[in-house]
């Protein structure tokens, strides 16, 4: 289908030209009238993700050798690629927690799907849309859309500013601290045993490094689910918003020692960020970004900025009135401080016409 595809239209093939072409030939090939559709749409998303792709240079600048490479062959689809199945294709029994599902050989019934009681009851309640059956390591999982419904903001009684680090992985203005430390050692480790597979330059090897980082891309997404989880219940049980920094483009604006360059470029900061605004939204707790500018440098007392004032990665001490303390806790005050006045402004009503 995306031989025929770029064969006849190369790049820019839509749905509809798709299904004047190949629509009847998937139909013979076996195909119901649904998965046909399916079929058509996903590669026609393939190549609009492509297409993206490219005006966004994230493949390379015109002429590039990449970028040629590219463009020269249609896209290829793993044999387990992941399948989308809307509700005619695949359906749900909730209670006995088993599927139906559609395929060529005949619709699997009573087929058993496991999850735990909290994503069961938010499947019963939310699920809506098409779901996708994946393949991995050995195991099929089916994702599911679920729209949830997002809790009323409350007007908070103050802010929590949150302070995002590498050493520390989140301190807020409270000084609570989520340490980077056991993560690091874990890390390194990770980083040790791959180089030591990547040396032996085989197939196997290549496959067990992809094996691994994806146990690498779990874990930490398992800590940042528990950081922010933390995060926003500490936040809306004393009813106050919470703050971070506005980290975007940090990898550009931050230069480190090439010993930690690796550190900084692998720890998914916009993931911690985006785990706590979406926590926040669906509890209802209020969330604001801040200018991130000197939070490190700044005292919180007396409005002192220099880089004097940290005298070591650890420790803040202001040179004008003499405040001390764990650095990344005066960052998080200054973070809850800025929220204070940012939040004035985002509220404030538009001036009333001339």
């Amino acid at each position: 289908m995306s031989v025929a595809s770029f064969a006849a239209y190369g790049l820019t093939g839509s749905v509809k030209d798709l299904r004047s072409m190949a629509y009847g030939d998937l139909k013979a090939r076996g195909l119901g009238a649904q998965a046909a559709q399916h079929v058509i749409k996903r590669v026609v998303d393939a190549y609009t993700t492509l297409r993206a792709g490219l005006r966004a240079g994230n493949l390379g600048g015109v002429g590039s050798k990449r970028r040629r490479k590219v463009t020269s062959k249609p896209i290829a689809f793993r044999a387990d690629a992941a399948h989308t199945y809307d509700d005619r294709c695949l359906s749900w029994n909730y209670d006995a927690q088993t599927v139906s599902v559609w395929t060529m050989d005949g619709r699997l019934k009573n087929v058993r799907f496991a999850c735990s009681a909290g994503a069961l009851k938010q499947l019963t309640q939310y699920r809506k849309g098409e779901s996708d059956l994946a393949f991995r390591d050995g195991k099929w999982f089916l994702i599911a859309t679920c729209e949830v419904p997002e809790a009323e903001r409350y007007q908070p009684k103050d802010w929590l500013g949150v302070d995002r680090g590498i050493a520390n992985l989140a301190t807020t203005s409270d000084g609570d601290n989520h340490s980077g430390r056991r993560l690091d050692r874990y890390r390194r480790w990770q980083a040790r045993k791959k180089a030591e597979i990547q040396a032996k330059r085989t197939r196997s090897a290549k496959q067990l490094l992809k094996k691994r980082a994806r146990r690498e891309s779990r874990h930490a997404t398992h800590i940042n689910h528990a950081i922010s989880k933390t995060v926003v219940a500490v936040a809306q049980r004393t009813e106050r918003g919470i703050a971070l920094e506005e980290l975007e483009g940090i990898r550009e604006r931050v230069t480190v020692r090439r010993d930690q360059r690796a550190r900084q470029s692998s720890w998914p900061f916009h993931q911690l960020g985006a785990f706590i605004a979406y926590k926040a939204r669906r509890a209802g707790v209020p969330f604001i970004e801040v200018d991130p500018a000197y939070t490190s440098q700044r005292c919180p007392r007396c409005g002192h900025t220099a880089k004097a004032n940290r005298p070591s990665r650890d420790a803040f001490r202001c040179r004008r009135c003499g405040l001390a303390g764990p650095a990344d806790v005066v960052a998080g005050v200054n973070v809850r401080d800025r929220a204070r006045s940012a939040w004035v402004f985002v509220n404030m009503p538009p001036p009333a016409p001339a």
